[in-house]
């Protein structure tokens, strides 16, 4: 995939199911590897991902997927490529979408935008 710069970012919080909860360490890395990023790579261009754990904090939410986008588009392709997979609803219950633009306030008012650094 090629450098891009993000447009928008997308927070995906989902709960595994017991499906996915069933099956081994193995198993899953081959669904996620057979099924999942396939779907992903075939219809979608100019979006990366990181994932998080959050089963250790949350009984609502056990994983965060955060996806950057170049573009809109970009991330609905994404959606249909998930919503296509056995990620969606058979392994994974999305719980909430949460899509935003970074400094997004910065860009439309024409200013720097504002954040900590470390001390």
């Amino acid at each position: 995939m090629t450098t891009f710069e993000a447009d928008l970012t997308a927070f995906m919080l989902v709960k595994t199911t017991r499906k996915w909860l069933d099956l081994t360490l193995a198993q899953r890395m081959e669904v996620l590897e057979t099924q999942v990023l396939p779907a992903i790579e075939e219809r979608t261009e100019g979006v990366r991902s990181r994932f998080y754990d959050t089963e250790f904090y949350s009984a609502r939410v056990t994983d965060i997927w955060v996806w950057e986008a170049r573009d809109h588009e970009a991330y609905q392709q994404l959606v249909e490529a998930l919503r296509d997979s056995p990620f969606w609803d058979d392994y994974f219950e999305v719980v909430e979408l949460l899509v935003g633009v970074e400094n997004g306030y910065a860009r439309n008012n024409n200013v720097d935008p504002l954040a900590t650094i470390e001390v």
